[in-house]
């Protein structure tokens, strides 16, 4: 089993920045991938960036390229989401994933509220 655990996440005002953090617990991830994905009142969850654990190879949603940047420490098992020039359509839920031998595992979400 994985556990996955957010933080980090809160108020802040349009232009500013946040960081969002996410633990991994339990299994090994090293052929995983981990990443953050968001939900916005009515819409669908959507992608934000993953990284390939073992790689560190990056893919980002065009909506956030420039803006966020998503990075891990293995030692931690911990994956960081550090986002700036934050928008008010940055509002959402979001939401750690990893993917892991083909099963999706969810932390259970951080809201990240950007006042204009």
């Amino acid at each position: 089993q994985v556990q996955l655990v957010e933080s980090g996440g809160g108020l802040a005002q349009a232009g500013g920045s946040l960081r969002l953090s996410c633990a991994a617990s339990g299994r090994t991830i090293g052929s995983g991938v981990m990443g953050w994905f968001r939900q916005a009142p009515g819409k669908e969850r959507e992608f934000v960036a993953t990284v390939v654990w073992s790689g560190g190879y990056t893919q980002y949603a065009d909506s956030v390229k420039g803006r966020f940047t998503i990075s891990r420490d293995n030692a931690k098992k911990t994956v960081y989401l550090q986002m700036n020039s934050l928008k008010s359509e940055d509002t959402a839920v979001y939401y750690c994933n990893l993917r892991l031998r083909g099963v999706d595992y969810w932390g259970q979400g951080t809201q990240v509220t950007v006042s204009s």
